[in-house]
């Protein structure tokens, strides 16, 4: 199974429609967004073409393909404009892997879950990156319309044996063989 792992859209639709493209090139079998879709919170400035309703529309469109985990900026009314729901987190088993999905204002490296995990993807920090620490691969697709630490826009491709993080345009900025 191919996952396109996406974070931190704040309302974006320049990056929303980027999405779309992304999908396109990389043909996944699921996208799972790690929250913050709509809103750009009080920290953020106004993101490149800022229309939450937009972002919504271009992301209803995709259907089932589409799981999303709740960020710090996401509230209940966002679901009522969305056709999918908001989970807190997700949980998967990828080739015998314990695979989690967060936002990442609650769970990260530094506050792990109560749970056995192999993997643990989660956004909220705006920086990409893809680390192993104490045995667990830690995944951060950066934000995709506001990036942080001089990172790029960028997102992940997680497959049965890597993890790759691309900029927007697909260029690999790092991989990892599991």
């Amino acid at each position: 199974m191919k996952i396109l792992i996406i974070s931190d859209i704040h309302g974006s639709s320049y990056y929303a429609e980027k999405i779309k493209e992304i999908d396109e090139r990389e043909n996944p079998d699921q996208i799972i967004l790690l929250g913050d879709l709509y809103y750009h919170g009080p920290r953020n400035d106004l993101t490149q073409e800022y229309n939450p309703m937009k972002v919504a529309g271009i992301l209803n469109d995709f259907g089932e393909k589409l799981r999303t985990v709740r960020g710090n900026c996401d509230a209940e009314v966002d679901e009522m404009i969305s056709y999918f729901k908001f989970d807190q987190n997700l949980e998967m088993q990828v080739n015998g892997k314990n695979v989690f999905f967060t936002h990442g204002h609650v769970y990260n490296r530094d506050n792990l879950p109560e749970k056995q995990i192999d993997i643990m993807f989660y956004g909220h920090y705006h920086t990409g990156f893809i680390e192993k620490e104490n045995g667990i691969i830690f995944a951060n697709p950066g934000s995709i319309s506001l990036p942080k630490n001089n990172t790029q826009h960028s997102y992940i491709i997680f497959d049965e044996n890597k993890i790759i993080l691309k900029d927007v345009e697909g260029k690999i900025i790092y991989e990892k063989l599991l």
